[in-house]
């Protein structure tokens, strides 16, 4: 049986504002922006060509303090590029950390063990690794 990570819900104190970090400064893709009520809003964002989603809004959604959520990772086959690319975009990143060293040889010194992090406006804490082949 697989077991899927398919959604993590990114607790935020004001929707449109984290809507527009991820899509157009992360280049997520908005799946879905749905009202429920007078008061319920659940807006759901893809990171490109990921098959786990963020959930964010009101209503619903589990109470949960913004900017509470720490240590969510992406994963990218070249974190140079990734770098370049928030920094274009806008968003304030990390520079590259290389932390640790391989446990076996890899098609580039950052495979594995290079890192990047950035907070969205609310504080939610990300991190980015470099995995340019999985075995």
């Amino acid at each position: 049986m697989n077991w899927t990570l398919e959604v993590v819900v990114v607790p935020v104190s004001d929707v449109d504002r984290a809507k527009e970090f991820y899509a157009e400064r992360l280049g997520f893709t908005v799946d879905h922006d749905t009202k429920m009520g007078d008061d319920g809003r659940i807006v759901q964002l893809t990171p490109p060509g990921s098959g786990c989603s963020i959930v964010m809004g009101s209503g619903p959604l589990p109470k949960m303090e913004p900017g509470s959520l720490k240590g969510i990772q992406l994963v990218v086959p070249d974190l140079e590029k990734a770098r370049a690319e928030l920094v274009e975009r806008g968003v304030e990143v990390s520079e590259i950390m290389k932390m640790g060293d391989n446990p076996r040889p890899t098609p580039h010194p950052l495979d594995n063990v290079g890192f990047l992090f950035f907070d969205d406006p609310d504080g939610n804490s990300w991190a980015v690794q470099q995995i340019s082949d999985r075995a």
